[in-house]
């Protein structure tokens, strides 16, 4: 029987936080980081045990530039909106700051050392599918894209789930050849984090969200 140290693995998926400010954007990732990566993420539950996933790892420079151009335009508008939006909003420090880090990203995407973008197949749906086969899809790269970000975090890395860049899909599609029947879900900046000393964040207690038995 596997006995886990519940003090270590509670830290990882306590502290694998949203990173922006602190990516390390002078220092190389090494190729076999990602992969070992990646490789983790492969054994994430899928829907039907069907892994209709691929991943595209993007570290050529102009790419990069490129990917970053697309987020920034997908970007700005909404996030100057949020801003104003947070601005109404009484103790909206953190949100704030999570919106000038995002801002801060939106300039910076293109010099992040690597770009992750996960992909799952969607060839098989039906045009307008309901929202449970959505869920499905969802439930079947969600879960890798997570244990990527942990197994990131556990090395020293951090990136953050972004979607913004996804105004612009098909640019991205065509610029790094992605078929047609295979879906965008997010942007990964991937980097090494300045100091890995992340915290837990403020979040609401779980008896203001958890309902049992019913509604």
């Amino acid at each position: 029987m596997t006995v886990f140290d519940l003090s270590v693995t509670d830290d990882l998926l306590s502290t694998t936080r949203a990173v922006r400010k602190r990516l390390d954007l002078e220092r190389a990732v090494p190729a076999s980081v990602i992969n070992d990566c990646l490789d983790l993420s492969q054994q994430a539950p899928t829907g039907s045990n069907k892994q209709g996933w691929a991943w595209v790892v993007v570290t050529d420079a102009d790419k990069r530039a490129a990917l970053g151009d697309m987020y920034h335009r997908g970007a700005i508008a909404y996030l100057n909106q949020a801003e104003k939006d947070a601005a109404q909003i009484d103790d909206a420090g953190q949100t704030s700051r999570v919106i000038d880090s995002a801002l801060y990203l939106a300039d910076k995407m293109k010099d992040v050392p690597v770009l992750v973008i996960p992909c799952i197949n969607v060839g098989h749906m039906a045009d307008n599918p309901p929202r449970a086969a959505w869920a499905g899809v969802m439930g079947s790269i969600m879960p890798a894209v997570w244990s990527f970000q942990l197994a990131l975090r556990a090395r020293g890395l951090g990136s953050v789930l972004t979607t913004l860049h996804l105004a612009h899909e098909k640019e991205a599609s065509e610029l790094l050849g992605i078929p047609d029947d295979f879906m965008q879900v997010a942007l990964l900046p991937v980097a090494y984090t300045k100091g890995t000393d992340f915290k837990r964040a403020k979040r609401p207690p779980i008896s203001e969200i958890t309902h049992w038995e019913q509604w």
